[in-house]
């Protein structure tokens, strides 16, 4: 692309001739353009689109005067996707056990694929969190809080994701490289999951993309330690198990 990368939110009128999310992925993508595309209230379409000015002048100009843009900030996208694909639940549990950690858990085929997480999920992009690949989970272990056998859990949070990038589910998970959209009280927003190495437990990087809910130096574990079921921290739990 030439010149500088700036962005645009643009929100497109519904008509029966209007372009589907689809039809707005292809047309970026021909102009070389980043971002992301989904449908929202009442059939509209909403998009960002971040490159070139040039390219996204034709975009606007291509949507016709359905489209109301706005300046938006850059996000760092790699690619053009389509958003909104529900895929599922996903859940955070804080666990002490041997040692402390966080597991994320993605509903994906009926099962809650798993993910030890030591130091937690970050809402910081350029935090890059080490996640082991763990067994999968049933649906019913998302509901657990309470102590275990020298240790506790809690639900530290939990909500509906979506599947992200142009590899749909569970394909994106067996390359080795997943993007997914949260929808909970604490993570929002752009995730990805990066395998890193393979073998019996395979490691994988965790990393806040760069969207609207990314926060440069927060630390969400800290500013939340509380449980979003029933507002407690593992750390009362502890105490209150061992009083």
């Amino acid at each position: 692309m030439s010149g500088a990368r700036t962005a645009r939110r643009i929100q497109i009128a519904t008509t029966k001739a209007g372009p589907t999310a689809e039809e707005v992925r292809e047309r970026a993508i021909a102009l070389a353009l980043r971002g992301w595309v989904r449908a929202i209230d009442g059939g509209a379409i909403c998009a960002h689109a971040e490159g070139d000015p040039g390219h996204l002048d034709e975009l606007l100009a291509w949507l016709g005067a359905g489209a109301t843009p706005e300046p938006a900030k850059v996000e760092g996208h790699e690619q053009f996707a389509i958003r909104g694909v529900p895929a599922g639940v996903f859940v955070v549990q804080e666990h002490q056990a041997t040692a402390h950690h966080f597991d994320l858990r993605l509903e994906v085929e009926g099962v809650m694929r798993s993910w030890a997480v030591p130091k937690g999920p970050s809402l910081d992009p350029v935090v890059k969190r080490l996640a082991v690949e763990v067994d999968d989970h049933s649906l019913g272990h998302n509901e657990f809080e309470g102590r275990t056998g020298g240790g506790g859990v809690i639900i530290w949070d939990r909500g509906p994701y979506e599947q992200g990038g142009r590899v749909p589910w569970p394909a994106a998970l067996e390359r080795g490289h997943a993007v997914f959209v949260l929808h909970g009280s604490k993570l929002r927003g752009g995730f990805a999951l990066q395998r890193t190495r393979g073998g019996e437990k395979p490691q994988w990087l965790l990393i806040k993309r760069r969207d609207e809910y990314a926060r440069r130096g927060s630390d969400i574990v800290a500013e939340r330690p509380e449980s979003v079921q029933s507002g407690t921290t593992l750390e009362a739990l502890l105490d209150a198990g061992s009083a």
